[in-house]
């Protein structure tokens, strides 16, 4: 089965920046869209970004648009998450995701593996 194992999360100070890593394994990373969601306690998951299986397409939700970025390596099977600027209403738990198909997934519904998820704390 689809393995998914996020790192680099921390706390930051507001303003700096962090990358998230998502290493992939159990089936063929490069047929897939990832994304990248966030959630904090007592709201719903929220989406972040998604790229496609290639890589050519990639969207950023508008809450950080300008300040993320999604990329992936598909020789490396990882997808990231590069995060700048970061503000405290940043702060959650990243999870990366695995759609079930190529293209760019907006949906929490598209995708069928979830990493552990990743501790994101960003200090004011």
């Amino acid at each position: 089965q689809v393995q998914l194992v996020e790192a680099g999360g921390g706390l930051v100070q507001a303003g700096g920046s962090l990358r998230l890593s998502c290493a992939a394994s159990g089936r063929t990373f490069s047929s897939y869209a990832m994304g990248w969601f966030r959630q904090v306690p007592g709201k719903e998951r929220e989406f972040v970004g998604t790229i496609s299986a290639s890589g050519r397409s990639s969207s950023i939700a508008d809450s950080v648009k300008g300040r993320f970025t999604i990329s992936r390596d598909n020789a490396k099977n990882t997808v990231y998450l590069q995060m700048n600027s970061l503000k405290p209403e940043d702060t959650a738990v990243y999870y990366c995701a695995e759609a079930r198909g190529s293209g760019l997934s907006w949906s929490p519904q598209v995708y069928d593996a979830w990493g552990q998820g990743t501790q994101v704390t960003v200090s004011s």
